[in-house]
């Protein structure tokens, strides 16, 4: 089973800059793919980015220019990077890992990231 755990959350001033980490336990393979969402109260979760183990990426259109998700395989650890943070940025960030076959999908408990304003 894998284990997913976030890090790195705290309190930003807008246009300042935040890096969240996800540590992730198990057996892990290179076919997994993982990424981040974020939710704020009331709303839906939404899609950030994904990153595969090869280092092909995917950004939310609202992140993209801003934030930067990267992966250290020997580490099994992936980060996202935020920059430019905006109050609309405020939410829990929780890690996803998704596993190809079977299409097994894994969350970690989540982060607070609070822009003020």
């Amino acid at each position: 089973q894998v284990q997913l755990v976030e890090s790195g959350g705290g309190l930003v001033q807008p246009g300042g800059s935040l890096r969240v980490s996800c540590a992730a336990s198990g057996r892990i393979f290179s076919s997994d793919v993982m990424g981040w969402y974020r939710q704020a109260p009331g709303e839906q979760r939404d899609f950030v980015a994904t990153i595969t183990s090869d280092g092909d990426t995917n950004y939310a259109g609202s992140v993209k220019g801003r934030f930067t998700i990267s992966r250290d395989n020997v580490k099994n650890t992936v980060y996202l990077q935020m920059n430019s943070l905006k109050p609309g940025d405020t939410a829990v960030y929780y890690c996803w890992l998704h596993r190809t076959w079977g299409y097994q999908n894994f969350w970690g408990q989540g982060t607070q990231v609070t822009v003020s304003s």
